[in-house]
């Protein structure tokens, strides 16, 4: 069994002997994100979520599950780890009957690693049953849950997703999407949220839009599902995303729209096409990989250096870097190798073998890297440890010289929109100087992308992009009192 510490690691409990320190092979990159699935009219409901979580399975490693209707009832199969481990053979699948299902992947937060927080959720109420797989973070949280418990509500799990679900059940209106409509109408921050009744699936993104959500067919089925890689491997195409504030219904009936009520704009996440979603995705009706790209190459105009290769940190930054050597004309190579089979932790090793924790994920190519100008292209800069260890691993290989490239802005502040970023105080940028950075990670140069660089690189108007990491300015009211509940 496994307790978490503050510091984002866990101790084995129940080990003879002095504790052992369980280090997050992640932990210095933003988490949390969730992925979701849903499927109507197949008679392989089951199997195609199985594989489209798969394809998801970069958003969250924590825990998965699916639930599907056979038009009668609700099967929930769900459990900790990934995809295979709750479902490691095919018998699994066959006890989730039915043509419609949704599933979840879910991304761990300190201290909230159980199974009672595993997606999807399934209530019983008096209207019917009712199953739910959420991503995004409610921000209102505490005080909706302040207010439920006060009513006499009680809570199964400490995820926000189950707010959702006590509202719904308070709601007086008088079929399923109505009284989804008037709980989500109660509802601030980013959710993307798939439900599934014994004769419905219905899909809900928020008016701000936070977190994409793609709508797609295959054959006569209906699909959504957080990234269009996840339609791709079950052969579905891509229609359209679920706009900001729409609640798609779909049931034998067809598909119909309804509005959430609500003002504001758009706003996007950017650190979406920066780190978390995959290049062969479409979001936000545009290429990940294309814009990726993009930032590469708006990097290499903003911060030249003159180097002889250019290498990636991979995988999130094998793109951008793939932009930035085009742009720049100095040569890809492969200087870092990424090591695929390794679990998401590790024992910590003692303090003679420091730097493990970097090595045991990447290893670098010596006759790539010896006596070369080297430039370094990361998505992302968050605490700056991991980014460290790596520049001196690099530097006793032999390189010349060390240059390090950031294809997105310093991020400043933290994430309350889905996204599990450290604290303020924790991240590199929110107290040092550029400078100060480049002499604590001791390169020869280091450069960020631009915020206004990186906003001119999409289709939509840069207004339509929540940028809070990198700015400060949260485009919602932020009530920080929804940290006692956990992220969906």
């Amino acid at each position: 069994m496994r307790e978490a510490d503050a510091n984002g690691c866990r101790q084995e409990v129940g080990h003879i002997g002095p504790p052992l320190q369980i280090q997050r092979l992640d932990s210095d990159k933003p988490a949390c994100e969730c992925g979701v699935f849903g499927i109507w009219g197949s008679r392989q409901a089951a199997e195609f979520t199985y594989f489209g979580l798969y394809s998801l399975q970069h958003r969250g490693q924590e825990s998965a599950g699916i639930a599907t209707s056979d038009g009668t009832s609700i099967h929930l199969r769900k459990g900790m780890g990934e995809i295979a481990d709750v479902f490691p053979d095919r018998k699994h699948l066959k006890d989730l009957d039915g043509n419609a299902a949704i599933g979840h992947n879910r991304y761990s937060t300190t201290g909230s690693s159980t199974a009672a927080n595993a997606q999807p959720l399934l209530m019983k109420f008096k209207y019917r049953e009712l199953a739910a797989a959420h991503n995004g973070n409610i921000t209102n949280a505490g005080e909706l849950k302040t207010y439920l418990e006060s009513g006499g509500a009680i809570f199964q799990t400490s995820s926000d997703s189950e707010l959702v679900l006590h509202l719904y059940a308070r709601s007086q209106k008088r079929n399923v999407v109505s009284r989804l409509a008037e709980a989500l109408g109660k509802v601030e921050g980013a959710y993307c949220f798939l439900f599934l009744t014994s004769d419905e699936l219905i899909a809900a993104r928020d008016p701000n839009g936070f977190r994409p959500l793609a709508l797609g067919k295959r054959n006569g089925s209906w699909v959504v599902a957080s990234e269009t890689c996840a339609f791709d491997i079950i052969g579905a195409k891509y229609v359209r995303d679920v706009e900001p504030g729409e609640i798609v219904a779909i049931s034998k009936k067809g598909l119909r729209s309804v509005r959430i009520p609500a003002t504001g704009k758009h706003s996007f996440c950017i650190f979406e096409y920066v780190y978390f979603a995959r290049p062969d995705s479409m979001i936000f009706e545009e290429s990940v990989d294309k814009v990726r790209r993009r930032l590469g190459r708006q990097l290499a105009i903003e911060q030249p250096t003159d180097a002889d290769i250019v290498i990636s940190v991979p995988d999130s930054s094998n793109t951008a870097a793939l932009g930035y050597a085009e742009q720049s004309g100095l040569t890809l190579e492969v200087g870092l190798i990424r090591n695929h089979y390794v679990g998401r932790t590790f024992i910590l090793p003692d303090q003679g073998m420091r730097d493990l924790d970097v090595k045991i994920k990447f290893n670098p190519v010596r006759g790539v890297l010896k006596d070369k100008r080297v430039v370094i292209v990361d998505d992302s800069i968050v605490r700056g440890t991991t980014a460290r260890k790596l520049v001196r691993m690099i530097r006793d290989t032999g390189a010349r010289e060390v240059h390090f490239r950031v294809a997105s802005p310093p991020i400043i502040s933290p994430c309350f929109y889905g996204i599990d970023m450290p604290t303020k105080r924790e991240l590199i940028a929110s107290t040092r100087t550029v400078a100060a950075i480049k002499r604590y990670l001791g390169v020869d140069s280091l450069g960020y992308l631009s915020l206004e660089g990186m906003l001119t690189l999409s289709k939509h108007p840069k207004e339509s992009f929540c940028t809070a990491c990198f700015s400060g300015k949260y485009p919602t009211r932020i009530n920080r009192r929804s940290g006692k509940l956990t992220l969906g």
